[in-house]
């Protein structure tokens, strides 16, 4: 992916760019900084070595529902490092300025490593064609033609995403077990207002970015775990053009067929 970035002369477009700002979702507990911490933290910056997180120079915007309880749904900023051809790992954030609360990790594999895990693991990924195809998952802020790139190099990926931090329901400490999150692979599984509310706030218009996205829906493969969560959302659902699902037999029960 970064190779062909690289080559079409977009990368540092890529690593600059970063749309609109979006906050926090909570504040969290604790007194604010001292002018001591103020102190300790500029001879940090300027003394200590900040490598690892340096390279988390691709940012996606996108949501998770929680595995075990669909319900419990977040907006996810990805700020991400793409370790090799087939390997990525992202912090994720409830927000993009510096106010951002860290609440979650998220690696990403092609479908070539997923392909190699045994069938205990695979539970814990969730795919991603749905969240592309959809235009739910975006980068805000560079070209199109450096988004449409990136979202193909990730096009039959899948993803392993833990939530430590319920900042979307205004937990001020991130107190709790780790949540397995999820994909949306349907239309309609996403609360009312939440994709809406993200839009609003980037700028983005997901169905724009859904109509541009129809000439990735060819190269879509079947992917596991499309109907993991199907019938959970209490709430009709349609399936998005161009995902190919699991049967309905082997996961979930069958959803009403696609419309263009």
């Amino acid at each position: 992916m970064r190779r062909a970035l690289i080559a079409a002369g977009l990368l540092p477009i890529l690593l600059a760019a970063c749309g609109e700002a979006k906050g926090p979702q909570t504040k969290p507990a604790g007194g604010e900084e001292s002018t001591k911490t103020d102190v300790l933290e500029a001879g940090a910056t300027m003394l200590q070595r900040d490598a690892p997180t340096h390279k988390l120079d691709i940012y996606l915007v996108g949501f998770h529902p929680m595995k075990a309880n669909p319900a419990h749904q977040m907006e996810a900023h990805h700020f991400c490092k793409q370790v090799n051809e087939d390997f990525a790992q992202c912090a994720l954030f409830d927000g993009n300025t510096q106010a951002a609360n860290l609440n979650g990790i998220e690696y990403i594999i092609s479908e070539k490593l997923f392909e190699q895990l045994p069938a205990a693991e695979r539970q814990f990924w969730h795919p991603h064609n749905g969240e592309i195809l959809s235009g739910q998952l975006v980068a805000p802020g560079i070209p199109a033609v450096a988004e449409e790139e990136l979202m193909r190099s990730k096009m039959n990926s899948y993803g392993k995403t833990w939530h430590t931090w319920a900042t979307g329901e205004g937990a001020k400490l991130p107190v709790g077990e780790p949540m397995l999150a999820w994909s949306f692979n349907r239309d309609g599984e996403a609360q009312p207002g939440l994709i809406e509310s993200r839009d609003r706030a980037l700028d983005i218009n997901s169905a724009d970015v859904r109509a541009e996205r129809a000439n990735l829906r060819p190269l879509a493969r079947f992917q596991e775990g499309t109907n993991a969560l199907n019938g959970q959302f209490g709430r009709p659902t349609r399936e998005i053009p161009g995902v190919v699902y699991e049967p309905a037999a082997q996961q979930g029960r069958a959803a009403a067929p696609a419309e263009e």
